[in-house]
């Protein structure tokens, strides 16, 4: 069996779990694109808000926008956009065809079936990184929320979770998979929320209006999950059914229990927030987007994540804006059966 392990889309999330990979020992190549390279290619501090702090000197990585790596992976980690997975699929069949295990790292519904149908005879797997990746400064890549990294139990990944334990990433295999993606997908319902807000993740969940429409939001996925005969799973310590519910708390009360509920650095933001600065197309379609596709399945609407799906694509075409938190809070509330109030 071929022992390196290949990231292929190497972002941020990519780069740190990458990065940590290589210190741990592990054989690994990382495949992405031109912007990323001075980052990848000078020193390195990957830190984290648990306190762990990795350094490795200016070249350690092997990172290459060129993916002939691929032709010796034993294991490809897919970090790319969701919008490029079937590009990335094409690309492992063509460049790899010894067949290295391919594990899904991103976010959204649905990646791991685009995989599959592009490389049939592979063993493909969806996993999930529940946590921030941020640069607070040059050259420091900072774990900035909780979380780990999960998957769909698979027999082709067993041989890789010592390498994953090594790095201080260990990969929780779980039978009940589909429900913990959709258990995620709850709370990556803020990203869109959080990029239209301007600020920080903590400030924006500070204040009660941001978080009413991340409450909305979760409120209306949830009725569209179980209209279809979904359970979501919980993956945070608070259940996704309690979700709406502690969003719309006074602030006072939020204040009280969100430290043990959602630990994060002050200068956290989401994904979405960071595509949008960059002039980069976001993946809310398979955010929000799934959402609304699930409850036209089940026919049904889904108006209030509809609305931030088209917010998010003027805000794609045109300057990032920033909502105040009552600004954003009446236009979401104006297009569903809620009021503002």
């Amino acid at each position: 069996m071929a022992n390196r392990i290949v990231v292929l889309g190497a972002g941020l999330i990519g780069l740190y779990v990458g990065g940590l990979l290589h210190a741990a020992g592990a054989p690994v190549s990382l495949i992405g694109r031109s912007r990323m390279r001075a980052l990848a290619e000078g020193p390195l501090v990957f830190s984290g808000i648990d306190g762990r702090r990795v350094e490795l000197p200016a070249g350690a990585l092997d990172y290459s926008e060129d993916p002939v790596a691929l032709a010796d992976a034993g294991l490809v980690l897919v970090t790319v956009k969701s919008a490029d997975t079937g590009d990335a699929g094409d690309l492992i069949g063509s460049i790899a065809p010894q067949r290295p295990a391919v594990l899904s790292l991103q976010n959204g519904i649905g990646n791991t079936d685009v995989l599959q149908t592009r490389l049939p005879d592979y063993d493909v797997a969806p996993g999930m990184v529940a946590f921030n990746v941020a640069v607070p400064e040059p050259g420091r890549l900072h774990r900035a929320t909780d979380g780990g990294l999960m998957s769909a139990r698979m027999p082709a990944l067993l041989p890789w979770l010592p390498a994953f334990e090594a790095a201080g990433l260990p990969l929780v295999m779980r039978n009940d998979f589909a429900p913990v993606q959709w258990g995620k997908l709850m709370l990556n319902l803020n990203n869109a929320v959080n990029a239209l807000s301007g600020v920080p993740l903590a400030a924006e969940l500070a204040q009660r209006p941001y978080r009413r429409v991340f409450a909305l939001l979760v409120a209306e996925a949830l009725k569209t999950l179980r209209a279809s005969g979904i359970v979501p799973a919980r993956v945070t310590r608070v259940p996704p059914q309690a979700l709406p519910m502690l969003l719309r708390v006074p602030d006072a009360v939020y204040r009280r229990i969100a430290g043990s509920a959602f630990a994060m650095d002050a200068e956290a933001r989401s994904s979405m927030w960071e595509d949008l600065n960059a002039g980069r197309r976001t993946e809310v379609d398979y955010l929000n987007g799934a959402v609304v596709r699930l409850a036209d399945r089940a026919g049904r609407t889904a108006p209030y994540n509809a609305a931030i799906v088209e917010l998010i694509h003027a805000a794609e075409s045109g300057t990032l804006p920033a909502y105040t938190a009552d600004e954003l809070y009446a236009h979401l509330a104006s297009s569903g059966p809620e009021r503002p109030r």
